[in-house]
């Protein structure tokens, strides 16, 4: 087992003197495998990076265990195999790109010219190749972020934990970050990473975790959270008349115009889509397609933490 996450549970003090107590995660309990991409997910403040900071060993528990292949996180060898990318990377921005990683992948053991072809290696797959020589202070947001993916894998490591790894990156710089993500999966490497764009999850994971004040709120393959619901039909059809539009339109949820004398039409799950195709073919429409509505991740994440 790469990670497992047993009954993890962590108060903070808050409040005039420190008296009161807020639990940011409560009880969670989570396992990993080798080789897979495992989504967290949940709205601001449901306690991801909280998670994700108590894994890597930057907080400590209140109660519940860490292990990292078998070992606490605070282990030596825990953290050699460990790669992790913050939700807001700060870096020292004196330095150019090339001599931040050189400098971090010092600090991971690496060494003359394995560090050296390293760094030039991360840097080219993470996009900063050509700003290898700039000052970070030039980097813009989305390439401090990149700068951020490389430092989380320029020691090569087993697991990858990313914090929003999308955070201030532009559609290309998205596709990109997928793409690294997807390697690491090939080349064996386990992949978590904490989200609230809830598409990226989708596409990437073989398994999510939904989370809502600290709490687990569901979990297990996306197909397995979405699989049997169906939400209602859309069918699309072609020259219809103001008048069958009017007529069809009090008999579902609504009509949607997409050029003339072409509209989708939305059914609840509750009706059945064949008397609405039966009356488009009496008033001589084209039916052009009946789709059932399938339940999406975003309809259970919202169902979830609703």
């Amino acid at each position: 087992m790469v990670l497992a996450l047993e009954e993890l549970t962590k108060e903070f003090s808050t409040g005039f003197l420190r008296r009161g107590r807020h639990r940011a995660v409560d009880g969670l309990s989570l396992d990993l495998a080798r080789g897979e991409v495992f989504g967290l997910l949940g709205p601001n403040g449901a306690g991801k990076s909280t998670t994700l900071k108590l894994i890597t060993g930057l907080l400590w528990p209140t109660s519940g265990r860490v292990s990292v292949f078998g070992r606490a996180p605070h282990d030596p060898q825990a953290r050699a195999a460990l790669g992790f990318l913050p939700e807001h990377p700060t870096f020292y921005d004196h330095l150019t790109g090339e001599e931040l990683l050189a400098y971090l992948a010092g600090v991971c053991g690496l060494r003359g010219l394995d560090l050296t072809t390293r760094v030039q290696r991360t840097l080219d797959r993470v996009g900063l190749g050509d700003a290898r020589t700039r000052a970070v202070r030039q980097y813009s947001k989305g390439m401090v972020q990149r700068l951020g993916l490389a430092q989380a894998i320029v020691n090569d490591p087993a697991l990858v934990i990313l914090d929003e790894p999308m955070s201030g990156l532009d559609p290309i710089g998205r596709r990109e970050v997928r793409e690294l993500i997807l390697e690491l999966r090939d080349a064996g490497r386990t992949v978590l990473f904490s989200s609230h764009i809830l598409s990226d999850a989708e596409m990437l994971c073989s398994r999510v975790a939904i989370l809502s004040r600290g709490r687990l709120v569901a979990s297990g393959t996306t197909s397995d959270l979405t699989s049997g619901q169906t939400r209602g039909w859309e069918i699309t059809a072609a020259q219809l008349t103001p008048a069958a539009v009017a007529a069809l339109q009090p008999k579902t949820i609504k009509a949607v115009r997409i050029t003339h004398g072409r509209y989708t039409f939305e059914l609840s799950a509750e009706q059945r889509p064949e008397p609405v195709v039966a009356e488009l073919a009496a008033c001589g429409a084209t039916l052009e397609s009946v789709t059932p509505l399938r339940a999406t991740l975003e309809d259970v994440f919202v169902e979830r933490v609703s």
